[in-house]
């Protein structure tokens, strides 16, 4: 069977994957289902429908099982269906994979790898599956792409690429993407591969301050590839003496003030973006949800409002070209 033909018909996580012809932010509300769920929009072209807001597996990284199971429950009871979690982080596998176990066919999960490698690839990938107790994921990507020798080699011979095209002809991922920390990087991997889907951060701060987003969010439009978020409600780095306590699961100073956390949150949800990934920290992660229940797009003065707030901050990631 094709792959674009498996798509059409197959169901998974009870996603239906039928095609919608929905974009853009203007859509979240038509997919609410009235009974207090968040919005779902659509997932590039590939017929499946995400919760707005993601669930980092960071969420649960060092924390006692009973209270992972219980923040997971809670996330699927209020209508999170994407989760997303990787090797790197910490514990997060083996926390998440028991919690997330007895919703695994209701919900779309995602993994990555920084392995760069074919045979390093395929290792990660059945260790992942293992600790997540899944016989598969939904999406598999390719993490943290941030210089172009990691490219190079993931997408050359013998690469990690090889395996997940294999992965996926087996049956043990259904999509492929990609996260990535450099613009020029992300620019050129769409133009390697026939990505599914980005994970790239586009925030309000690096978006205005630092000219880091908005050509790689044109690309993904233009190449058809399905945006999701990253650093959504990062504000900037650490300023130099800052107490991190509140938030040691950030190396970036997060956004933890509602207002301008909502206003942050909705000038990424307010994109053609499907879905934005909040930081670890479980209050934030919490807030996230609240911001997302009610979600509006930016109107133009508030647009005004998020341009001045980034003013002055020092974006996590810049590009001066």
């Amino acid at each position: 069977m094709e792959r674009r033909d498996f798509l059409k018909t197959a169901s998974i996580a009870g996603l239906t994957f039928a095609g919608t012809g929905m974009t853009g932010p203007s859509d979240a509300a038509e997919m609410n289902d009235g009974k207090g769920k968040l919005p779902k929009r659509p997932l590039g072209k590939t017929g499946i429908h995400l919760s707005i807001i993601g669930f980092g597996g960071i969420v649960v990284m060092n924390v006692e099982q009973d209270h992972a199971d219980q923040v997971v429950a809670e996330a699927v009871e209020r209508g999170v269906n994407y989760f997303d979690v990787a090797p790197t982080y910490g514990n997060a596998e083996e926390r998440l994979g028991p919690a997330l176990e007895p919703f695994r066919k209701d919900v779309f999960l995602a993994c990555k790898t920084t392995q760069r490698d074919e045979e390093g690839s395929a290792k990660e990938l059945q260790a992942s599956l293992k600790k997540m107790r899944t016989d598969h994921f939904d999406l598999y990507q390719l993490h943290a792409l941030s210089k172009l020798e990691d490219l190079d080699q993931a997408s050359g011979k013998g690469g990690a690429l090889e395996t997940f095209v294999k992965a996926r002809d087996e049956g043990l991922t259904r999509l492929i993407g990609f996260s990535a920390h450099s613009a020029e990087v992300a620019l050129a991997a769409m133009d390697r591969f026939d990505f599914d889907t980005i994970l790239f951060p586009f925030n309000y701060v690096t978006w205005h301050q630092g000219n880091f987003g908005p050509q790689v969010y044109a690309k993904a439009k233009e190449k058809g590839v399905a945006r999701l978020a990253l650093k959504a409600l990062a504000r900037q780095s650490w300023p130099k003496g800052a107490d991190r306590s509140q938030f040691g699961k950030c190396w970036y100073q997060p956004v933890s003030d509602p207002i301008e956390a909502g206003l942050a949150l909705r000038f990424t949800l307010s994109k053609d973006i499907t879905a934005a990934i909040p930081p670890g920290e479980e209050s934030l992660f919490r807030l996230a949800l609240e911001i997302a229940d009610r979600f509006k797009p930016l109107e133009k003065e508030e647009e005004e409002k998020v341009r001045q707030l980034a003013s002055g901050l020092h974006p996590i990631f810049s590009r001066t070209a």
